[in-house]
């Protein structure tokens, strides 16, 4: 792969070239029509961590994803300064930054309610043997697009369907900028369960796939198979920095976690490099403003290790050959902080009773909303009468809502698109008034 290919500045579902401006260039571009996207703004009300919390400092989904894009940008940076040489010509390293803030800021925007907590209620309901019935009629291929529910497969859809330009080029990306978000470039067919392995596009999505793989020059490793952009790396490695360190925040935030737990991991980081302003602080400052001036020195320290892990394997980046993580090649200091606070957060935040219950609570409503709007689906596609509060159902939906006549791949792709673009906030209420439990 070259970077002449890999940073396109051509756009997906545009045929005219882009326009270039000295002022604001096509990747800065994609990172306004991300930011001001209904789908980006509804990631306000889904869930990080901690699920329909009250507490204003704990981390949503939106904030979680505007502090990936703030790292990703700086990594992209660096590296671009770094790489200065081999870039194009028409590439600056803010370019470069631009595109993976884009791609940062995207990451987890087809993610459902109630965060990875509704992929798995959504998965669960479609495999669930009650709801077989549901699925007949579809090929193996989409029946596992549906029971292999994945929000980066369902993210691609957004961005290149169902926002701004709808079905027609969706937000009209530039190519390097799908690319870098394309995290798992292959569909559901190349998952495998028993490793939890990923992928990037339902099958609806395959053209596409195919289509930003060659536009970017992705190095195809098997058929509608391919292997990651470059600066996907900096994309995943930003998003383990901060949700590594976040979720610390917010679990001493939650009082799940002591603050000298987190203090000493940070300390061990930094070294003798502690802020000066931190020495300004006691025991009596809020917990949250001692360890916000340990995160900016912690992060700080990541970005350069892991930018300059990214300049020494840039040749096995090109060439498609890089085995593991970006973090993990780091000097030990920075892969133990991510590890230890992973560690951290699997047996003391991810464990919590409330977080628990809360999250048992969403596969209910998940799944009242799939087997009420389905229902409704199956009706309209039988061709018959169709019954008033099916109609009433789907014209939630809007006027892109199923038709008689529709195949039922479409037809359901349509619900989950649906269903999963809803808040936390929304999915509770709406599946509550179709239970008759709330007017």
């Amino acid at each position: 792969m070259d970077w002449q290919t890999l940073l396109s500045n051509k756009r997906f579902g545009e045929l005219d070239p882009t326009e270039l401006s000295e002022s604001r260039t096509p990747f800065h571009k994609d990172h306004d029509r991300v930011i001001f996207s209904s789908s980006f703004r509804r990631l306000e009300r889904k869930t990080q961590v901690h699920t329909l919390n009250d507490n204003d400092h704990i981390h949503s989904r939106l904030t979680h994803s505007l502090e990936v894009s703030c790292v990703g940008r700086s990594l992209g940076v660096q590296v671009g300064e770094m790489l200065d040489n081999s870039l194009p010509n028409h590439i600056s390293p803010a370019d470069l930054g631009a595109i993976v803030q884009a791609s940062c800021l995207a990451h987890d925007i087809g993610n459902p309610p109630f965060g990875h907590t509704g992929e798995f209620a959504i998965r669960h309901w479609f495999r669930d043997p009650d709801n077989a019935g549901f699925l007949t009629g579809l090929t193996d291929a989409q029946v596992r697009d549906f029971q292999t529910f994945e929000g980066n497969a369902q993210g691609l859809r957004i961005l290149t369907q169902l926002e701004y330009h709808r079905f027609d080029g969706g937000m009209r990306l530039t190519y390097a900028t799908l690319g870098s978000f394309l995290k798992y470039p292959w569909h559901s067919g190349y998952r495998d369960p028993q490793k939890g392995e990923k992928f990037g596009a339902y099958q609806s999505e395959v053209p596409f796939l195919n289509e930003i793989a060659k536009e970017v020059g992705l190095k195809p490793l098997a058929q509608d198979r391919y292997c990651r952009h470059p600066l996907v790396y900096l994309m995943e490695a930003a998003d383990d920095i901060c949700y590594a360190i976040i979720d610390l925040e917010d679990g001493v935030e939650m009082h799940l976690l002591q603050y000298e737990e987190v203090e000493a991991l940070l300390l061990e980081l930094i070294g003798n490099d502690v802020p000066s302003s931190y020495f300004k602080t006691n025991s009596e400052d809020p917990a949250r403003r001692r360890l916000a001036i340990l995160r900016g020195k912690a992060i700080e320290i990541m970005v350069n290790a892991v930018a300059q892990v990214f300049v020494e394997n840039e040749q096995a980046l090109l060439n498609g050959e890089l085995a593991t993580d970006l973090i993990s090649l780091s000097p030990e200091k920075v892969s133990n902080c991510i590890t230890t606070a992973k560690k951290l957060a699997r047996e003391k935040i991810f464990k919590d009773s409330k977080k628990a219950l809360i999250e048992i609570g969403a596969y209910t409503t998940l799944g009242s909303l799939l087997d009420a709007f389905l229902r409704a689906v199956d009706e309209v596609l039988a061709g018959g009468q169709v019954s008033y509060k099916s109609q009433r159902i789907l014209e939630l939906i809007g006027r892109h809502a199923p038709q008689s006549g529709w195949d039922k791949y479409r037809s359901y792709l349509r619900v989950v698109d649906y269903i999963s673009g809803m808040t936390d906030d929304y999915a509770v209420e709406l599946a509550q008034a179709i239970r008759g439990l709330r007017l």
